[in-house]
């Protein structure tokens, strides 16, 4: 690996720059990493991470086109020769920026190899190398993953595949990324069941493959705890792509899952909105459900078209859903030891090296003015209070004891009785969109 070489002359660390104008791109304009806000700085709020895949593996290709993306990092005359200049580039992406995280999938990070045995040793001299850079820069694992999905053995899925022979490969390739982020320190392990789900029912043995997942997560917790493994376990939500229905359908299918198997205290959810929006739901809604149950582990910071059907993974820059991400994250005290991970793309039309840095400093920025927004909401409290006031009725007589779980079906009769019927009382929603609305 040639540490002489610059992958992006021309380009310095990315400074603070408050009173910057609107043509300067390549400058912060809100995040500035040491402010303090709740008594934290804004990087230990944000722990914002680049992912590795879209970034320096991305080649801007889609089904209907060929590759956009020429990077200099992607050339050579062999893959490890390859895999060792990406690791370069990486690097240098990842100081200049001023990032503290990065994530990546195994078969990121290092090509595989025609057996198990080559493939493992291709990730060994590999993250050699990464364990030696993030030694000189500080920079830190966020999250390691396996891809369980991309090669063709995994066409009817990994834990949920029919045949035991795969499931045991799905099984020995993550025995290697648990070693992997070990040695790394990775702070987090994330499983995403790519092609864990199914495509027609008539042909797939829905409890049986329920029951292998669970068996799996099982064998990673009892070896995560053998090799002494100190990080979080993280599973991230997809409603569909690649599979028609996919096992980890949301927030709470995946909380379902969890505790039905006893795996709940060893899981946390890592969630992406493209894909909470693809199931359905409004941006934030899986970062909420995931957290009011004290479930949400970390963030893949990105935003779909709700127009697409599909998965875009585009670089968030909507200020009201990045307020309403830090709003969350602020109200259950933080995201540690997850973070906001870039799991988004340019698009293939933005070809320039200098787009990869713009996209990533306008998404931080985003998130910068999210947490400001959502600091001064806690701040101020307004919300809060309002919120209380509308549930006040639960803080004494028969509300309180329906709190406090020792109120009866007949309590409730004696109440109403005596009572009667209730008052109509307005919900207010557009007041309390009017008031969040202030804050933007």
């Amino acid at each position: 690996m040639s540490t002489n070489t610059v992958f992006f002359p021309g380009i310095s660390k990315i400074p603070y720059v408050a009173d910057a104008s609107v043509r300067d791109v390549l400058c912060f304009k809100y995040y500035n990493a040491s402010e303090i806000l709740l008594g934290k700085t804004m990087e230990d709020w944000l722990r914002f991470s680049v992912c590795y895949w879209h970034s320096f593996c991305g080649t801007g290709a889609d089904p209907f086109g060929s590759p956009t993306l020429r990077r200099p990092w992607n050339e050579g005359d062999g893959d490890m020769e390859i895999a060792k200049k990406r690791l370069s580039a990486a690097f240098e992406f990842f100081t200049k920026l001023g990032v503290k995280y990065y994530t990546f999938h195994d078969r990121d990070m290092a090509p595989e190899g025609r057996t198990l045995k080559e493939s493992n040793r291709n990730l060994d001299e590999i993250t050699d190398l990464a364990l030696e850079l993030q030694k000189q820069t500080g920079v830190k694992v966020l999250w390691v993953t396996c891809n369980l999905f991309a090669h063709s053995r995994y066409m009817n899925g990994a834990a949920s595949n029919p045949d035991c022979h795969v499931f045991a490969f799905a099984g020995a390739q993550v025995k290697k990324g648990l070693e992997i982020a070990k040695k790394l320190q990775a702070e987090n392990f994330v499983f995403w069941g790519g092609r864990e789900g199914f495509l027609s029912a008539l042909n797939t043995d829905v409890a049986a493959e329920l029951r292998h997942m669970a068996s799996f997560f099982k064998m990673a917790v009892a070896y995560k705890e053998k090799i002494g493994l100190k990080c979080q376990f993280l599973i991230e939500p997809k409603p569909k792509e690649p599979c028609k229905h996919q096992y980890d359908y949301d927030a709470m299918s995946v909380i379902g899952f969890l505790k039905h198997f006893g795996l709940d205290k060893d899981f946390k959810l890592n969630i992406e909105p493209n894909h909470t929006t693809l199931a359905g739901h409004s941006y934030e809604h899986d970062i909420i459900m995931a957290s009011v149950f004290g479930m949400l582990g970390s963030v893949d910071a990105n935003t779909g078209s709700p127009d697409l059907g599909w998965d875009t993974d585009q670089f968030p820059m909507d200020i009201r859903n990045t307020t309403l991400v830090m709003k969350a994250v602020i109200e259950q005290g933080g995201l540690q030891p997850g973070g906001l991970n870039f799991d988004a793309k340019v698009r293939r039309e933005s070809t320039e090296l200098e787009d990869l840095f713009i996209a990533h400093i306008g998404a931080m920025d985003a998130f910068a003015r999210g947490l400001r927004n959502a600091a001064k909401i806690f701040e101020e409290g307004v919300m809060q209070n309002m919120l209380r006031e509308r549930y006040m009725s639960f803080s004494l007589g028969i509300g309180q004891k329906v709190e406090e779980s020792s109120c009866s079906l007949e309590d409730l009769e004696e109440f109403i009785k005596q009572n009667g019927e209730p008052k109509v009382t307005s919900g207010k929603q557009e007041q309390y969109e009017a008031v969040f609305n202030h804050y933007l």
